[in-house]
């Protein structure tokens, strides 16, 4: 049984079906498109459980493809990864702030992008281990049932803002550095990402509206998450 359904949207023929061999290897079963239209087109019809979009692509280029899905009712909370080159780090940022939850950087290792769909993958699984809801203020985070409410109505994040979410809730009161943060939500550390927690910090304070105060920023070290208001 494959372990999940994943869409490669790339143009570059070649680097797709290099991808997609190793992501059947690692026993995916992948879905392909070449354009960002029809990708777009397959990501709404197959409901894959992951999406892994070049940037540069004819038609509707990758920023806007994630656009649209992150606008998507039925597609919105899919998992992104995007593929950029390296001179492209603008468009990176902005891929992450649009609800993309990764990136791999051309030229790229195909064993590395597999950990990487891996890595997303497990963020979006539900957790095996029961936990009961946490609550802090008006937020309300159910790690089982993979949900979050503030002040009672329900709000979506991705895979990567509720790992991160509830990774800040369950050490509040404690200042967690970007590396710490790298290794246990993305669960790798390389250079140059912490422009990554960053990025992701500031789309979940938005999401969190009223209570984006309770995520603080700690100059220099990294974010701490206030155990009560005036903490």
């Amino acid at each position: 049984m494959a372990r999940g359904k994943i869409l490669v949207i790339e143009d570059d023929r070649d680097i797709l079906n290099l991808v997609a061999w190793h992501l059947k290897a690692a026993d995916y079963e992948v879905l392909k498109a070449e354009d960002g239209i029809s990708g777009l087109d397959a990501a709404l019809r197959d409901k894959p459980d992951l999406i892994v979009l070049d940037l540069m692509l004819p038609g509707m280029d990758g920023l806007d493809v994630c656009k649209s899905l992150k606008r998507s009712k039925e597609a919105g909370a899919t998992p992104i990864i995007m593929l950029t080159a390296r001179g492209e780090e603008a468009d990176r940022i902005v891929g992450l702030e649009l609800g993309a939850d990764d990136y791999v950087v051309k030229p790229f290792s195909p064993r590395e992008l597999v950990l990487r769909v891996q890595a997303v993958m497990r963020r979006a699984a539900v957790p095996g281990r029961v936990e009961d809801v946490v609550s802090v203020e008006g937020i309300a985070v159910d790690p089982q049932a993979h949900r979050v409410w503030i002040d009672n109505e329900e709000v979506v994040l991705t895979a990567t803002e509720f790992k991160l979410l509830l990774e800040l809730m369950q050490n509040r009161g404690r200042v967690l550095t970007r590396d710490r943060l790298l290794d246990r939500v993305w669960g790798y550390q390389f250079e140059g990402y912490a422009r990554t927690v960053d990025t992701h910090i500031r789309r979940l304070r938005q999401k969190l509206g009223a209570y984006a105060y309770l995520v603080e920023t700690i100059r220099g070290v990294g974010y701490r998450f206030r155990e009560r208001s005036g903490s």
